[in-house]
């Protein structure tokens, strides 16, 4: 054990906070297991992305099938799971949403998805939220505003942030926010990219109407609407796509995380109309793992196991059963101030910013897996997404844990 510590001291970079004081040795379902046997609850789904829980049965079939058969490729070849994928995606959404392209991470589908925008519109400012996470490639990491922008010079020119929409006159907000845009920038508007729901800003929902109005601003401007739906997208949120909600389509959609259930797979999609654009004006992201057989298989496989077993209800129904019991805590305990979110994917905030850690550490030591996003002035945000197999047991464990975790403090 300490041997293992020492050589992650000596050999690994820290990349982000710290690590979890857990050697983590197996997963199956909702529970990770430890190498000194405990047996912890999984409340992210991994990375937010394991939707069928960890080691699905299906998936791993899939994957000694598959990598047995035909792993990966030359770049420009293709394979039957890769077009069959591209074919079944594009029939989950509007028909306007035709064209796919496979990628690795959201990062990645994040800057392709800018990369075509300022191609097709010849322009190049991007608008996106002031508590964004969108990745942290030169693109992505200059419309990322949540966490990341200290210290490493400059970003890329003409980004531009508008605040997250809160409680209130949000259209007044909004029309404040472009008219800012407005004033700086050079007349160069390509896009704005944003998460229908801001998961690293807090679990922050925009209120109904707020996407058609933001639609129409950028419409008005000649700028593409970029949805960026890494965890949201694929019945997370008890829908196949949580812009539903909103009766909006947009110009480009970005999917990663839930798509590959665990494995890194991504997708750009959009229309034919802006493919045809792209491709007329030599659109270039060429990728050492783009259009790759063996995560395209998989993810038929994770579109087959949400068709069948019709996970987008189970996560609306799962959801609801977890805000009740979320909701009965904050009822308890004065320290929550708030339980939003939607589906499976579920905020809970506390007032006390410095309870964050010990609370996340205290729910490990009893058996639970939290995820707390920190910002400052906001206190803390406990993100909650439980993959969409978990059971209704396996909930109620949790939140039980989590109420003796807060109940300590």
């Amino acid at each position: 054990m300490e041997t293992f510590w020492d050589d992650v001291d000596r050999h690994l970079i820290r990349y982000g906070g710290t690590f979890t004081r857990e050697i983590i040795d197996s997963a199956s379902g909702s529970f990770l297991f430890t190498e000194d046997g405990r047996r912890v609850l999984d409340f992210t789904s991994g990375q937010m992305s394991g939707i069928l829980g960890h080691s699905h049965p299906r998936v791993v079939e899939t994957v000694r099938r598959q990598i047995a058969n035909l792993d990966h490729l030359f770049s420009g070849m293709l394979s039957r799971p890769v077009v069959d994928l591209a074919r079944r995606l594009a029939e989950t959404l509007p028909p306007s949403l035709s064209k796919v392209q496979l990628l690795t991470t959201g990062a990645e589908s994040n800057e392709a998805a800018l990369r075509m925008a300022k191609l097709v519109t010849g322009k190049h400012e991007v608008v996106a939220f002031a508590r964004s996470w969108h990745g942290m490639t030169a693109a992505a990491a200059a419309a990322t505003y949540s966490a990341g922008r200290k210290g490493y010079g400059p970003a890329a020119p003409g980004n531009f942030a508008i605040p997250a929409p809160s409680a209130g006159d949000w259209q007044a907000q909004l029309d404040l926010a472009f008219d800012l845009v407005d004033a700086q920038s050079v007349g160069s508007l390509a896009a704005c990219i944003v998460e229908p729901i801001l998961s690293s800003g807090g679990i922050l929902e925009p209120p109904p109407g707020y996407f058609a109005a933001l639609q129409r601003k950028c419409r008005e401007r000649g700028m593409l609407l970029i949805l960026d739906e890494a965890q949201t997208g694929l019945c997370r949120t008890g829908t196949w796509y949580a812009f539903e909600r909103d009766g909006v389509v947009p110009d480009i959609l970005t999917l990663s995380k839930t798509l590959g259930a665990g494995l890194p797979l991504a997708a750009v999609v959009t229309s034919a109309e802006i493919e045809a654009e792209a491709h007329a004006r030599n659109y270039l992201f060429f990728t050492t793992h783009v259009s790759d057989p063996l995560v395209a298989a998989v993810g038929n496989t994770v579109l087959d196991v949400l068709i069948e077993e019709r996970l987008d209800e189970r996560a609306a129904k799962l959801g609801a059963v977890l805000r009740n019991g979320l909701t009965d805590i904050a009822s308890r305990h004065p320290l929550v101030t708030d339980v939003r979110g939607r589906g499976l994917l579920v905020g809970l905030e506390i007032a006390d910013e410095s309870l964050s850690a010990p609370i996340t550490q205290k729910c490990l030591d009893l058996g639970l897996h939290m995820n707390i996003v920190q910002m400052p002035g906001m206190g803390g945000v406990f993100r909650i997404a439980p993959p969409l197999t978990a059971t209704e047991e396996e909930l109620a464990l949790g939140v039980s844990i989590l109420d003796e975790a807060i109940g300590s403090f």
